[in-house]
């Protein structure tokens, strides 16, 4: 589901399936915002009710503490003019500045839409969005995590074993149509979400974005860490990279068309060649959500010019 570390401690509370404001980051003032060379359009300021019957949702927390890690400066943006390095949830100064600037440039203009991030298991989905969701001052809810709640807490892993992938796919889709009727939210949605055509159509409703790896290098990293909460991978003994690779071969020939179908793509090889950077496994978190971010500008900037607005 994602290679963050810590576990999602807190849950975002949902009353009458509105956002509560005071359990998540404020947003930042409208006069502190870079704006874009005009506005595309008034901000819609409506909070939106949904009729649903749910009291509370998962969500994260992130943490004031700050810590060291050093990075590989040729894996950062610190070499580049408007640039930013980022290791686990924290930030250096240069790479948070980098972030925030971009973060409020394009919020206004998302219209309080939800950004959907696809990809692969393992791609970091949870880490960069809690990253994003921080910056531009949405909540972050992982939708693995919402069919967890709904049946009992139990595990995906568990969920796949006691019911099948079927019921599990029932039930994200059921998750996806409630969260798909928010506002202001970054999803992680569980890698195989992108199969079934109703579930595109929750997420059109907002801004998908594709976290494309390398598979050798989501092959590392999940074998690194075991596949037992994974119930598309989980084997028995052997070569754990080389089992984790072919079936992520195989899962990626039968989803790869359904990622491309994403609004905006954030790939890391590119981001690693900009960089200067040989392996992406090496690449920040932070300097990925920069790329996201401004591949949902572009993208935002190329939905608008159809519209005939001139930012």
């Amino acid at each position: 589901m994602s290679m963050e570390a810590a576990t999602v401690a807190p849950r975002l509370q949902i009353s009458t399936w509105m956002v509560d404001s005071d359990k998540v980051a404020r947003r930042r003032p409208k006069s502190t915002s870079a704006a874009f060379s005009r506005r595309l359009r008034d901000q819609n300021t409506t909070q939106v009710l949904v009729a649903a019957a749910a009291a509370h949702l998962p969500t994260s927390q992130v943490s004031n503490r700050q810590r060291h890690v050093a990075l590989e400066v040729s894996c950062s943006y610190n070499n580049f003019p408007t640039s930013t390095v980022e290791s686990g949830n924290f930030h250096t100064s240069d790479e948070s500045l980098v972030l925030k600037n971009k973060a409020l440039a394009i919020e206004p203009y998302l219209n309080r839409r939800c950004i959907y991030l696809v990809g692969m298991m393992g791609s970091g989905k949870t880490t960069v969005g809690k990253i994003m969701a921080q910056a531009l001052s949405y909540s972050f809810i992982d939708s693995d995590s919402l069919v967890e709640h709904d049946v009992g807490g139990t595990s995906v892993a568990e969920i796949f074993k006691l019911y099948g992938e079927d019921f599990f796919r029932d039930k994200e889709t059921e998750a996806l149509r409630k969260l798909s009727l928010m506002h202001r939210l970054v999803v992680s949605t569980g890698g195989g979400a992108v199969v079934r055509p109703v579930n595109w159509k929750c997420m059109k409703k907002g801004i998908s974005v594709w976290l494309d790896v390398p598979l050798e290098a989501l092959a590392q990293r999940i074998a690194a860490v075991g596949t037992g909460s994974r119930p598309l991978l989980h084997h028995g003994s052997g070569d754990a990279y080389r089992k984790t690779y072919m079936r992520l071969t195989s899962l990626f020939e039968e989803r790869g068309d359904s990622y491309a179908n994403a609004n905006a793509r954030v790939s890391l090889e590119n981001i690693a060649a900009k960089l200067g950077c040989r392996d992406v496994s090496n690449l920040t978190p932070t300097a990925i959500v920069i790329e996201a971010l401004e591949q949902i500008e572009g993208y935002l900037k190329e939905e608008h010019r159809h519209a005939h607005i001139t930012f």
